[in-house]
């Protein structure tokens, strides 16, 4: 009960603008252990189609997990890989807190083998450092540095990883909107922005899917008797590509290409994909009727085109609602004298399920670092302490 109360001190301490300076220790003393978790998390591959990677991952967390004191439960993520985490920890308040990070990363098998975690000065590098395995680490060292406080005063704590958030989180969907509408706020672990901030808008993603058959024949022979499904192909990208409008932030990007398996060949088939990005719900619905419309116009004769918009995350717009929660996280970090910036992203991710539905929600409070989705992804290690004191605040704050 001292501890406990002891704990309630400090937090109202902090309340009045000075740092909780009990729980600021705790938390940058949590660094050299969670450099260590990080470690091993980054040096296992975990794409999302790498499903034993992913049970390694979830192996670990599930482990600190259930040392911390939570109920631990997997659900299976079909059709994508592994288990999605459940962890549920009960406390002595109110609210309602939801943790959610993922375990996927987008680099292929092997990443890890090629660039093993490292630290080169003041950042670590390696395959899904930030995204979103410093997201994970960030988690659970300020979960360890509240009950190391004696701090209990939330209703209840649920964490949430997710295994196929790289691709759309299809086989978590249905989890993560139950588990949000049973909670008052989800604090979304998505690595922090370079210049220290937050992410409170997000947009929308989706892919066109696009399919072209042709007739094959011999490319020196008989050029004109085939049907060339690559230059369809070719002059669908250039027109789709005319569905991107800058005025409201729809982007189009064609990305994935593949036909013909031989020079001398005419091919007779080509499937194509590319990335559309929208800041608003109705841009989905636009560039969906416009891309069968536009799609009907062939430049090869007698080649059939197959074109669909496969929706992904909705947009996270700009909310009062959200702006109230960034408030609360900028006031804590002014507590120790620092700036917590908000920005918006072209990057999709989970907090727009959780946004979506109906739930307070922040996102980008893991580790701080950049150069996301690339070979010199980082993480500024100095960070560690700062963020993990600010999510253990934010956690004070929302379990009353």
């Amino acid at each position: 009960m001292a501890l406990l109360a002891l704990a309630a001190g400090n937090a109202l301490a902090a309340e009045a603008g000075k740092p909780d300076q009990a729980l600021l220790a705790k938390a940058e003393q949590s660094r050299p252990e969670a450099l260590k978790l990080l470690e091993r998390l980054v040096n296992i591959d975990s794409g999302t189609f790498n499903g034993a990677g992913l049970d390694r991952v979830g192996a670990i967390a599930q482990e600190e997990l259930v040392r911390l004191g939570f109920k631990v439960e997997t659900f299976p993520a079909a059709p994508a890989q592994s288990r999605n985490i459940q962890a549920t920890l009960a406390g002595t308040g109110k609210g309602r807190i939801l943790l959610v990070a993922h375990m996927d990363t987008v680099f292929p098998d092997g990443a890890a083998a090629a660039r093993p975690f490292r630290i080169d000065g003041a950042r670590a590098y390696g395959p899904g450092i930030m995204d979103d395995k410093g997201g994970i680490v960030v988690a659970l060292a300020a979960l360890k540095v509240l009950k190391q406080s004696g701090y209990a005063g939330y209703g209840k704590i649920t964490v949430l990883l997710n295994t196929n958030e790289e691709t759309g989180s299809h086989g978590t969907r249905t989890l993560m909107e139950k588990l949000a509408r049973e909670h008052d706020v989800a604090l979304n672990l998505e690595p922090g922005r370079p210049a220290d901030g937050l992410v409170v808008v997000r947009k929308g993603s989706g892919e066109i899917e696009l399919e072209v058959s042709g007739k094959a024949a011999h490319a020196g022979v008989a050029p004109d008797s085939g049907r060339n499904a690559a230059m369809e192909a070719a002059h669908q990208m250039l027109q789709l590509s005319k569905l991107a409008d800058a005025s409201k932030q729809t982007t189009v990007n064609f990305t994935v290409i593949k036909s013909g398996e031989r020079s001398n060949v005419i091919p007779d088939h080509a499937a194509v994909q590319a990335d559309v990005r929208v800041a608003v719900p109705e841009e989905f619905d636009r560039v969906e009727q416009d891309l069968a419309r536009i799609s009907a116009n062939h430049l090869i004769p007698d080649t059939k085109v197959s074109a669909k918009l496969r929706r992904g995350f909705p947009p996270m717009p700009k909310s009062p609602v959200t702006d109230a929660v960034a408030a609360k996280a900028q006031a804590v970090y002014a507590e120790l004298g620092r700036k917590l910036t908000l920005e918006s992203s072209g990057g999709a991710a989970d907090s727009s399920l959780t946004y979506a539905a109906g739930v307070a929600t922040i996102d980008g409070l893991g580790i701080v670092g950049g150069a996301i989705h690339t070979p010199e992804e980082y993480a500024e290690v100095d960070s560690i302490g700062p963020r993990v004191y600010l999510l253990a605040r934010l956690i004070q704050k929302y379990g009353r």
